[in-house]
């Protein structure tokens, strides 16, 4: 198993940036795959951005292309999402998420891709 704490959530304006941190611990040698996702309230979770913990690629929804970044620590087992430009349609509770699965670009950026959650982290937007 793996567990995954994610910080750095908060308020900010539209055009601020914030960073998202996501701790994982446990099995983590097992995690194949690291993402985040997000879901607005009234709305279904999406995901929003993936990385390949083995060679570091990267893949990101086209709603947060040129704007989000995701990158991994692996010595701190740690992964982040630095997100600028925000927009107001961007809030929402982030959560990180693993897979043990060697999955395709396009299914880990689907929920079912992922097997363990975090909890997640609030990121309001102001206009």
């Amino acid at each position: 198993q793996v567990q995954l704490v994610e910080s750095g959530g908060g308020s900010v304006q539209a055009g601020g940036s914030l960073r998202l941190s996501c701790a994982a611990s446990g099995s983590t040698y097992s995690s194949k795959i690291m993402g985040w996702f997000r879901q607005a309230p009234g709305k279904e979770r999406e995901g929003v951005a993936i990385i390949y913990t083995g060679g570091g690629s990267t893949y990101y929804a086209d709603s947060v292309k040129g704007r989000f970044t995701i990158s991994q620590d692996n010595a701190k087992n740690t992964v982040y999402l630095q997100m600028n430009s925000l927009k107001p349609e961007d809030a929402a509770m982030y959560y990180c998420a693993t897979s043990f699965r060697f999955l395709g670009r396009i299914q880990a950026l689907r929920v079912y891709g992922m097997d363990y959650w975090g909890k997640g982290t609030l990121v309001t937007i102001s206009s």
